[in-house]
């Protein structure tokens, strides 16, 4: 809206919506104040009506793209989307993908259902993959000075995609089609996966061996080249990580590919949250108590710190194996008061104060 384009916000629950046409937001990185000016201005049009769709000429999709209970990639959010999309769509208009997802969704699976209509992608409308690179709560960039990477289906489709872009974000990186683009999502998040799982691993190691970790890291980034420090944790956390790697695991089976590195990261990065109960676990033999009827308090509850956002925290599963072993487990985190029911969770729990009594819990962090 900011770059002078009126603007339509489709969901599919009630609440965002009546949240944002007063002006609200359930977002903690995008300011009330700023939610107020948008719908003052009459350029944002919060709606679960989506009829609306045949008024735009842009439609772009951001969905979830997760796992399902087999680890499996589940499009059915991006699929309903689409399908919902070609009801309404007109000559022109252009449609571009956000979600992560693996290669060859965008020009297959998308394509093949909005072509259905009869109008032909390329040639009657749009079609593009422009993946999300969002950061929140990064005080150096926004969605505006973060490269955007842009690839269409057809070089006319990534003109008029790049167009779009290039009116509100300050760079754009066009590429030579949606595989691409779509590809290099998943190599940014695997990246990461493996190298954070390289740590986990050495952490796991240098435990045994009585060696600090991050000793360690800190003398090995005095290196001015050649070495990038990566930190073990708990466990991944956020929408990417922790799940888009897998997404191109599944679609490398279709062509008899066995991503060995994917996979081993995926195993140790799963493995960090028993890690860290077991860790619990023998701190409390120490003090000769059992993990039944033990308080445990667990710092944090969002997957990075100063954020509202909990998906795939590995706090969550931390909370679950330690009540699963009988403790009595509370979290603390001032940017969320209260649970709410997720995908795989439904805890019910609010966040406790610290005072002095947590000196009595048992401290997961």
């Amino acid at each position: 809206m900011k770059a002078g384009f009126t603007s339509y916000g489709f969901d599919v629950d009630p609440e965002k919506i009546k949240h944002l046409e007063e002006g609200k937001s359930y977002i903690k990185h995008i300011p009330v104040e700023e939610m107020k000016l948008l719908r003052s201005n009459g350029g944002f049009h919060p709606t679960a009506d989506f009829s609306h769709l045949k008024k735009v000429d842009c439609v772009i999709i951001c969905v979830p793209t997760p796992l399902n209970h087999y680890r499996e990639p589940d499009l059915s959010y991006v699929l309903d989307t689409t399908k919902m999309i070609a009801k309404h769509l007109h000559k022109d208009q252009l449609v571009v993908l956000e979600s992560t997802t693996y290669p060859g969704t965008t020009d297959g699976d998308m394509r093949t259902i909005l072509e259905a209509t009869g109008m032909k992608a390329g040639k009657d409308f749009y079609l593009a993959f422009s993946p999300e690179r969002e950061d929140p709560n990064n005080k150096d960039y926004s969605t505006s000075t973060i490269p955007k990477i842009v690839g269409g289906y057809t070089k006319e489709c990534l003109k008029v995609a790049n167009a779009l872009y290039s009116m509100v974000v300050q760079k754009t990186v066009p590429v030579s089609s949606t595989k691409v683009a779509e590809s290099a999502k998943l190599l940014e998040n695997i990246y990461r996966a493996v190298n954070i799982a390289l740590v986990n691993e050495l952490k796991l190691l240098f435990d045994r061996m009585d060696i600090d970790i991050y000793e360690v890291i800190e003398a090995a980034k005095t290196k001015p080249f050649g070495f990038q420090a990566f930190y073990p944790g708990p466990g991944l956390g956020g929408h990417c990580i922790p799940i888009d790697p897998f997404y191109l695991t599944w679609k490398a089976r279709e062509f008899d590919f066995h991503t060995k590195f994917i996979e081993l990261a995926g195993e140790i990065n799963t493995y960090m949250p028993y890690y860290v109960v077991e860790k619990v676990v023998d701190g409390l033999n120490k003090q000769e108590k059992m993990t039944t009827h033990s308080k445990v308090l667990v710092l944090g509850l969002a997957y990075k710190k100063d954020i509202d956002d909990t998906r795939e925290s590995p706090s969550l599963k931390l909370i679950e194996l330690l009540m699963q072993k009988g403790a009595e487990v509370d979290y603390n985190d001032p940017y969320i008061p209260h649970t709410r029911k997720m995908r795989m969770y439904d805890f019910k729990k609010s966040s406790v104060p610290l005072s002095r009594t947590c000196s009595n819990n048992t401290i997961a962090s």
